[in-house]
């Protein structure tokens, strides 16, 4: 029989997700928009991810099939959106996550992503978990917003029923009554007592769910804050999203980060990452 502890780091290639160690960042756009935009992205992650010596997976999706509204943008579909994805990956030789919405969709995808990625409405769907599962890919597993962090342990027990154990739980904000989400600091400690690395999706739990008439609202503004809390609790990685102009941005806007200000965010974090993994875990039970 396994052991507990040996899920507390996923491997991938040469970066390892543990929340001991330094984090790894998952970051790209929400939907791809575009061929040229994915690049343009993509490449400054590239360029400023190596400067800084920060391991980095490349995100986008290619078919937003979960939004309130009928107008809002989806993307350019499954075999389009890999294509796009595959020229990322070979071109900046970085690994991809991206999301997977109907179980069909699972073997195709995982052809060309590294982590696949359960959207959080969505992870107590058993036949996409056991799709999802079998691929052998890492898994990043979003909470849903209406679930507790002890909820995850039935999440985390269902994948390793078929199979998985490289499994990421990714935390982005707990419904707060209307329009609203919180991130509770507590809900990572017990996140991370289920011994597997954590992820913070920081962009998308800054969201105002349906605010606006066809999308999301956001508060872009609190970004830096929401981060540097979330890597204050020591965990395995960071999720964002980056467009070079947010206000155009067909998807999640409101939330995203300036491209521009990619670079001093990320050295920021580093330093803080850095900074609360050295000192020693303390037993205050």
């Amino acid at each position: 029989m396994v052991e507990q502890d040996q899920y507390e780091e996923i491997t991938l290639g040469s970066i390892v997700f543990g929340n001991a160690k330094p984090f790894v960042l998952l970051a790209g756009m929400n939907v791809l928009e575009s061929r040229e935009l994915a690049h343009e992205v993509a490449g400054a992650l590239a360029e400023i991810c190596q400067a800084l010596s920060i391991a980095w997976v490349f995100k986008a999706s290619f078919d937003k099939a979960n939004r309130s509204s009928v107008s809002s943008f989806r993307g350019p579909g499954m075999k389009q959106g890999l294509a796009w994805l595959a020229e990322i990956k070979q071109r900046y030789q970085v690994p991809i996550i991206t999301d997977v919405h109907e179980p069909f969709q699972a073997h195709p995808v995982a052809e060309v992503a590294d982590i696949l990625q359960i959207p959080a409405f969505l992870s107590r769907q058993t036949d996409l978990v056991q799709a999802i599962a079998r691929t052998g890919a890492v898994v990043n597993i979003k909470k849903a917003q209406f679930l507790a962090p002890t909820d995850m342990l039935n999440i985390l027990q269902k994948f390793r029923a078929y199979g998985n154990n490289r499994l990421l739980l990714c935390e982005r904000g707990t419904c707060f009554g209307y329009h609203n989400l919180i991130v509770d600091m507590l809900g990572f400690g017990v996140m991370k007592r289920l011994q597997v690395p954590l992820i913070f999706d920081v962009t998308h739990a800054l969201q105002l769910p349906t605010a606006q008439k066809s999308s999301a609202g956001g508060r872009r503004e609190q970004i830096v804050a929401l981060a540097r809390s979330g890597l204050s609790q020591g965990i395995a990685g960071l999720f964002l999203e980056l467009h070079p102009k947010p206000e155009e941005a067909l998807c999640d806007g409101p939330c995203a980060l300036r491209l521009q200000q990619l670079q001093p965010f990320l050295a920021q974090m580093k330093a803080l990452d850095a900074l609360v993994k050295s000192f020693p875990e303390l037993d205050t039970a």
